[in-house]
Protein backbone atom coordinates (compact mmCIF):
# COMPACT_ATOMS: atom_id res chain seq x y z
CA UNK A 1 0.00 0.00 0.00
CA UNK A 2 1.40 3.32 -0.31
CA UNK A 3 0.00 4.98 2.25
CA UNK A 4 -1.13 8.17 2.02
CA UNK A 5 0.62 10.88 4.83
CA UNK A 6 -1.22 14.21 4.62
CA UNK A 7 1.43 16.14 6.63
CA UNK A 8 2.00 19.80 7.58
CA UNK A 9 4.84 21.36 5.21
CA UNK A 10 4.45 24.96 7.41
CA UNK A 11 2.91 26.31 10.19
CA UNK A 12 -0.22 26.05 12.04
CA UNK A 13 -3.70 27.33 10.17
CA UNK A 14 -5.90 27.36 13.15
CA UNK A 15 -9.77 28.50 12.23
CA UNK A 16 -9.81 31.75 14.11
CA UNK A 17 -8.78 34.90 15.42
CA UNK A 18 -6.24 32.52 17.64
CA UNK A 19 -3.68 31.99 14.38
CA UNK A 20 -2.03 35.15 13.10
CA UNK A 21 -2.18 34.34 9.69
CA UNK A 22 -1.35 31.26 7.54
CA UNK A 23 2.07 30.55 5.86
CA UNK A 24 1.19 27.18 4.71
CA UNK A 25 -1.33 24.69 4.30
CA UNK A 26 -1.58 20.82 4.12
CA UNK A 27 1.30 18.74 1.87
CA UNK A 28 0.32 15.99 0.43
CA UNK A 29 3.61 13.33 0.41
CA UNK A 30 1.68 10.54 -1.27
CA UNK A 31 3.95 8.24 -0.85
CA UNK A 32 5.95 6.30 1.68
CA UNK A 33 9.71 6.36 1.12
CA UNK A 34 10.35 3.52 -1.52
CA UNK A 35 13.93 1.74 -1.21
CA UNK A 36 14.74 1.70 -5.03
CA UNK A 37 14.04 5.65 -5.64
CA UNK A 38 17.31 6.62 -6.66
CA UNK A 39 16.13 10.40 -6.17
CA UNK A 40 15.96 13.56 -8.13
CA UNK A 41 12.37 13.25 -8.14
CA UNK A 42 10.32 16.87 -7.53
CA UNK A 43 6.89 16.93 -6.01
CA UNK A 44 4.50 19.76 -6.25
CA UNK A 45 1.87 20.52 -4.25
CA UNK A 46 -0.57 23.39 -4.17
CA UNK A 47 -3.08 23.40 -1.04
CA UNK A 48 -6.03 26.00 -0.88
CA UNK A 49 -7.25 26.84 2.52
CA UNK A 50 -10.84 29.00 3.35
CA UNK A 51 -12.39 29.25 6.58
CA UNK A 52 -14.98 31.69 7.99
CA UNK A 53 -14.39 32.88 12.02
CA UNK A 54 -17.32 34.60 13.60
CA UNK A 55 -18.08 32.37 16.65
CA UNK A 56 -16.53 34.72 19.94
CA UNK A 57 -15.11 32.65 23.05
CA UNK A 58 -13.42 33.65 25.73
CA UNK A 59 -11.89 30.37 27.54
CA UNK A 60 -14.08 27.41 26.26
CA UNK A 61 -17.23 29.39 26.54
CA UNK A 62 -19.05 31.11 23.25
CA UNK A 63 -20.22 34.52 23.94
CA UNK A 64 -23.33 33.58 21.80
CA UNK A 65 -24.74 37.63 22.53
CA UNK A 66 -22.31 38.72 20.30
CA UNK A 67 -23.78 37.28 17.14
CA UNK A 68 -27.34 38.06 18.36
CA UNK A 69 -26.24 41.47 19.14
CA UNK A 70 -24.44 41.79 15.71
CA UNK A 71 -21.37 43.03 17.80
CA UNK A 72 -19.22 40.04 16.19
CA UNK A 73 -16.04 39.70 14.45
CA UNK A 74 -16.52 37.75 11.25
CA UNK A 75 -12.75 36.73 9.09
CA UNK A 76 -12.41 35.66 5.88
CA UNK A 77 -9.71 33.88 4.91
CA UNK A 78 -8.22 32.63 2.17
CA UNK A 79 -4.75 31.09 1.47
CA UNK A 80 -3.18 29.51 -1.72
CA UNK A 81 0.10 27.83 -0.69
CA UNK A 82 2.63 26.45 -3.54
CA UNK A 83 5.17 23.93 -2.27
CA UNK A 84 7.86 22.73 -4.38
CA UNK A 85 9.91 19.50 -2.50
CA UNK A 86 13.19 18.17 -3.90
CA UNK A 87 13.56 14.19 -3.03
CA UNK A 88 17.03 13.67 -3.22
CA UNK A 89 17.08 9.81 -2.37
CA UNK A 90 15.03 7.60 -0.37
CA UNK A 91 16.18 9.13 3.01
CA UNK A 92 16.34 13.12 2.22
CA UNK A 93 14.30 15.76 0.52
CA UNK A 94 13.94 19.38 0.51
CA UNK A 95 11.05 22.03 0.29
CA UNK A 96 10.21 25.65 -0.20
CA UNK A 97 6.74 26.73 0.48
CA UNK A 98 5.17 30.22 -0.76
CA UNK A 99 1.97 31.25 0.42
CA UNK A 100 -0.26 33.68 -1.14
CA UNK A 101 -2.81 35.05 0.98
CA UNK A 102 -6.29 37.06 0.73
CA UNK A 103 -8.39 38.52 4.08
CA UNK A 104 -10.91 40.35 4.59
CA UNK A 105 -12.12 41.63 8.54
CA UNK A 106 -15.71 43.38 9.46
CA UNK A 107 -16.63 44.58 12.61
CA UNK A 108 -18.03 47.58 14.43
CA UNK A 109 -15.47 48.00 17.50
CA UNK A 110 -13.00 48.85 14.97
CA UNK A 111 -14.96 51.43 13.22
CA UNK A 112 -16.05 53.57 15.90
CA UNK A 113 -19.37 50.97 16.73
CA UNK A 114 -21.74 52.87 14.53
CA UNK A 115 -21.92 50.19 11.21
CA UNK A 116 -20.15 47.04 10.24
CA UNK A 117 -16.98 48.35 8.04
CA UNK A 118 -14.24 45.77 6.74
CA UNK A 119 -10.86 45.87 6.38
CA UNK A 120 -8.49 43.82 3.79
CA UNK A 121 -5.15 42.42 3.29
CA UNK A 122 -3.62 40.63 0.12
CA UNK A 123 -0.35 39.25 -0.53
CA UNK A 124 2.47 36.97 -0.57
CA UNK A 125 2.82 35.38 3.69
CA UNK A 126 5.67 34.39 5.22
CA UNK A 127 7.84 31.68 2.56
CA UNK A 128 9.67 28.60 4.56
CA UNK A 129 12.68 26.43 3.79
CA UNK A 130 12.83 22.69 5.06
CA UNK A 131 14.72 19.97 5.26
CA UNK A 132 13.03 16.39 5.86
CA UNK A 133 14.99 13.21 6.46
CA UNK A 134 14.04 9.52 7.69
CA UNK A 135 14.92 8.01 10.14
CA UNK A 136 14.64 4.20 9.43
CA UNK A 137 15.98 2.95 6.42
CA UNK A 138 13.13 2.06 4.07
CA UNK A 139 14.82 -0.83 2.85
CA UNK A 140 14.25 -2.76 5.89
CA UNK A 141 11.01 -0.38 7.37
CA UNK A 142 8.85 -1.74 4.95
CA UNK A 143 5.50 -0.98 7.01
CA UNK A 144 6.32 2.06 8.70
CA UNK A 145 8.87 4.55 9.63
CA UNK A 146 9.40 8.36 10.87
CA UNK A 147 10.46 11.45 9.16
CA UNK A 148 11.92 14.20 10.91
CA UNK A 149 11.87 17.86 9.69
CA UNK A 150 13.92 21.07 10.35
CA UNK A 151 13.73 24.23 8.25
CA UNK A 152 13.34 28.58 8.74
CA UNK A 153 10.97 30.76 8.66
CA UNK A 154 11.29 33.75 6.49
CA UNK A 155 9.57 36.83 7.60
CA UNK A 156 8.49 37.64 3.58
CA UNK A 157 5.04 38.80 4.75
CA UNK A 158 3.97 42.16 5.36
CA UNK A 159 3.38 42.81 9.36
CA UNK A 160 2.48 45.93 8.82
CA UNK A 161 -0.21 46.04 6.24
CA UNK A 162 -2.68 48.67 6.72
CA UNK A 163 -6.11 49.38 5.66
CA UNK A 164 -8.76 52.67 6.53
CA UNK A 165 -10.89 52.28 9.81
CA UNK A 166 -13.96 54.14 9.91
CA UNK A 167 -15.64 56.68 12.38
CA UNK A 168 -12.45 56.89 13.41
CA UNK A 169 -11.29 60.30 13.77
CA UNK A 170 -12.34 64.05 13.79
CA UNK A 171 -16.15 63.87 12.94
CA UNK A 172 -16.54 60.35 11.79
CA UNK A 173 -13.45 60.83 9.43
CA UNK A 174 -11.49 57.54 8.77
CA UNK A 175 -7.76 56.35 9.89
CA UNK A 176 -5.08 54.46 8.11
CA UNK A 177 -3.43 52.05 10.16
CA UNK A 178 -1.74 48.61 11.00
CA UNK A 179 -4.91 45.34 10.43
CA UNK A 180 -5.40 43.23 12.78
CA UNK A 181 -2.83 40.93 13.48
CA UNK A 182 -5.47 38.09 12.73
CA UNK A 183 -5.22 39.04 9.07
CA UNK A 184 -1.84 40.45 8.46
CA UNK A 185 0.45 38.30 6.55
CA UNK A 186 3.21 37.95 8.44
CA UNK A 187 4.48 37.74 11.95
CA UNK A 188 7.93 39.97 11.49
CA UNK A 189 9.74 37.16 12.78
CA UNK A 190 12.23 34.78 11.83
CA UNK A 191 11.21 31.13 13.19
CA UNK A 192 12.71 28.23 13.23
CA UNK A 193 10.37 24.85 12.11
CA UNK A 194 10.52 21.35 13.28
CA UNK A 195 8.34 18.21 12.34
CA UNK A 196 7.72 15.02 13.34
CA UNK A 197 5.65 12.59 10.72
CA UNK A 198 5.08 9.05 10.88
CA UNK A 199 3.22 6.30 9.80
CA UNK A 200 2.79 2.72 10.10
CA UNK A 201 0.82 0.15 7.61
CA UNK A 202 -0.82 -3.15 9.38
CA UNK A 203 -2.44 -3.90 5.87
CA UNK A 204 -2.46 -3.03 2.07
CA UNK A 205 -5.13 -1.20 2.87
CA UNK A 206 -5.24 0.46 6.32
CA UNK A 207 -2.73 2.10 7.97
CA UNK A 208 -2.32 4.95 10.76
CA UNK A 209 -0.41 8.46 10.56
CA UNK A 210 0.48 11.11 12.76
CA UNK A 211 2.74 14.45 12.86
CA UNK A 212 4.18 17.11 15.02
CA UNK A 213 5.03 20.66 13.95
CA UNK A 214 6.32 23.32 16.13
CA UNK A 215 7.10 27.16 15.19
CA UNK A 216 9.93 28.36 17.22
CA UNK A 217 9.87 32.52 17.05
CA UNK A 218 12.74 33.96 19.53
CA UNK A 219 11.54 37.38 18.34
CA UNK A 220 9.02 38.50 21.11
CA UNK A 221 7.53 42.10 19.88
CA UNK A 222 7.74 43.57 15.78
CA UNK A 223 7.04 47.06 16.87
CA UNK A 224 3.84 47.48 15.15
CA UNK A 225 1.31 48.92 17.20
CA UNK A 226 -2.65 46.92 18.02
CA UNK A 227 -3.81 50.49 17.89
CA UNK A 228 -5.03 50.35 14.81
CA UNK A 229 -3.54 54.12 13.29
CA UNK A 230 -4.62 55.57 16.86
CA UNK A 231 -3.57 56.34 20.55
CA UNK A 232 -3.09 52.54 22.81
CA UNK A 233 -4.83 53.06 25.61
CA UNK A 234 -3.75 53.45 28.91
CA UNK A 235 -4.93 50.25 30.02
CA UNK A 236 -2.76 48.32 26.76
CA UNK A 237 0.23 50.51 27.86
CA UNK A 238 0.08 49.15 31.38
CA UNK A 239 0.18 45.26 30.15
CA UNK A 240 2.36 45.41 26.97
CA UNK A 241 -0.48 44.58 24.77
CA UNK A 242 0.26 47.97 22.95
CA UNK A 243 3.04 46.26 20.51
CA UNK A 244 1.79 42.62 18.46
CA UNK A 245 3.62 39.88 19.75
CA UNK A 246 5.23 37.28 17.61
CA UNK A 247 4.39 33.72 18.66
CA UNK A 248 5.02 29.90 18.69
CA UNK A 249 2.63 27.64 16.66
CA UNK A 250 1.87 24.16 17.17
CA UNK A 251 -0.30 21.56 15.36
CA UNK A 252 -0.53 17.91 16.05
CA UNK A 253 -2.84 15.55 14.09
CA UNK A 254 -3.25 11.88 14.12
CA UNK A 255 -6.11 9.52 12.36
CA UNK A 256 -6.15 6.23 9.87
CA UNK A 257 -6.63 5.44 6.50
CA UNK A 258 -8.72 3.32 3.94
CA UNK A 259 -7.12 3.09 0.82
CA UNK A 260 -10.49 1.38 -1.83
CA UNK A 261 -8.97 1.07 -5.34
CA UNK A 262 -7.62 4.52 -6.53
CA UNK A 263 -9.44 6.68 -3.59
CA UNK A 264 -7.90 6.72 0.24
CA UNK A 265 -10.29 7.37 3.09
CA UNK A 266 -9.00 8.97 6.38
CA UNK A 267 -9.86 10.25 9.94
CA UNK A 268 -8.16 11.99 12.30
CA UNK A 269 -8.18 14.09 15.11
CA UNK A 270 -5.92 17.55 14.78
CA UNK A 271 -5.26 19.78 17.25
CA UNK A 272 -3.96 23.59 16.76
CA UNK A 273 -2.53 25.62 19.38
CA UNK A 274 -1.03 28.88 20.25
CA UNK A 275 0.58 29.08 22.81
CA UNK A 276 0.70 31.51 25.57
CA UNK A 277 4.22 31.90 26.15
CA UNK A 278 7.28 31.01 23.93
CA UNK A 279 9.92 28.23 24.30
CA UNK A 280 12.68 30.83 23.44
CA UNK A 281 12.23 34.97 23.91
CA UNK A 282 10.20 37.17 25.91
CA UNK A 283 6.04 36.26 25.55
CA UNK A 284 4.55 39.81 26.22
CA UNK A 285 2.66 41.97 23.42
CA UNK A 286 -0.73 41.58 21.75
CA UNK A 287 -1.37 38.01 20.88
CA UNK A 288 -4.94 35.48 21.42
CA UNK A 289 -3.10 32.77 22.63
CA UNK A 290 -5.59 29.71 22.57
CA UNK A 291 -6.64 26.37 20.90
CA UNK A 292 -8.92 24.55 18.69
CA UNK A 293 -9.12 20.40 18.29
CA UNK A 294 -10.84 18.93 15.01
CA UNK A 295 -12.13 15.75 13.85
CA UNK A 296 -10.50 16.05 10.53
CA UNK A 297 -12.03 13.70 7.92
CA UNK A 298 -10.19 13.62 4.08
CA UNK A 299 -10.82 11.53 0.86
CA UNK A 300 -7.62 11.81 -1.69
CA UNK A 301 -7.88 10.07 -5.20
CA UNK A 302 -5.16 9.53 -7.31
CA UNK A 303 -4.16 8.95 -10.82
CA UNK A 304 -0.47 7.64 -11.60
CA UNK A 305 1.62 10.32 -10.55
CA UNK A 306 -1.19 12.63 -9.93
CA UNK A 307 -3.25 13.45 -6.72
CA UNK A 308 -6.12 15.37 -5.63
CA UNK A 309 -7.90 15.68 -2.09
CA UNK A 310 -10.16 17.33 0.20
CA UNK A 311 -9.80 17.87 4.27
CA UNK A 312 -12.47 19.44 6.17
CA UNK A 313 -11.46 19.83 10.06
CA UNK A 314 -14.46 20.35 12.25
CA UNK A 315 -14.12 22.16 15.18
CA UNK A 316 -15.44 20.22 18.39
CA UNK A 317 -13.16 22.36 21.25
CA UNK A 318 -12.37 25.57 20.92
CA UNK A 319 -10.91 27.94 24.16
CA UNK A 320 -9.13 31.12 24.02
CA UNK A 321 -7.15 31.36 26.78
CA UNK A 322 -5.85 34.06 28.67
CA UNK A 323 -2.54 35.97 27.61
CA UNK A 324 0.44 37.09 29.19
CA UNK A 325 -1.43 41.02 29.43
CA UNK A 326 -4.18 39.53 30.11
CA UNK A 327 -2.69 38.53 33.08
CA UNK A 328 -0.62 41.56 33.97
CA UNK A 329 -4.23 43.65 33.71
CA UNK A 330 -5.50 40.82 36.71
CA UNK A 331 -2.89 41.33 38.85
CA UNK A 332 -2.63 45.15 38.27
CA UNK A 333 -6.07 45.92 39.07
CA UNK A 334 -6.86 42.57 40.85
CA UNK A 335 -10.14 41.76 38.49
CA UNK A 336 -9.87 39.10 36.17
CA UNK A 337 -8.99 39.76 32.62
CA UNK A 338 -9.66 37.62 29.93
CA UNK A 339 -10.00 38.42 26.32
CA UNK A 340 -11.84 36.62 23.73
CA UNK A 341 -11.40 35.19 20.11
CA UNK A 342 -13.78 34.75 17.29
CA UNK A 343 -12.76 30.92 15.71
CA UNK A 344 -14.59 28.93 12.82
CA UNK A 345 -17.10 25.77 12.84
CA UNK A 346 -14.89 24.18 10.42
CA UNK A 347 -12.07 24.78 7.53
CA UNK A 348 -11.92 23.26 3.91
CA UNK A 349 -8.49 22.20 1.93
CA UNK A 350 -9.02 21.32 -1.50
CA UNK A 351 -5.32 20.57 -3.13
CA UNK A 352 -3.45 18.74 -5.63
CA UNK A 353 -0.19 16.89 -6.00
CA UNK A 354 2.03 15.46 -8.94
CA UNK A 355 5.76 14.72 -9.68
CA UNK A 356 6.66 16.44 -12.01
Amino acid sequence: MAVFLFLTKTNVNAQGCVAIRSTGGLCNMDEHPDSTNSGGVWLFNSNSRYYRSYKHFVGSEEQKQRIALGTNVINHSYAQDLTLTRIFNNRWSFALDIPMLANSRSSLYEHGGKERRYTHSFGVGDITLKAYAWLLNPAKAKKGNIQAGLGIKLPTGSYTYQDYFYNTGTGGAKTLGPVDQSIQLGDGGTGITTEINTYYNFSHKFGLYGSFYYLISPRELNGVSSARGGTPSAKAVANGSDIMSVPDQLMVRAGANYGAGKFNFSAGIRYECLPVKDLVGGSNGFRRPGYITSIEPGVTYRISKFSIYTFVPVAIVRNRTQSVPDKISTQLTGVNSHGDAAFADYAVNLGVSFKL
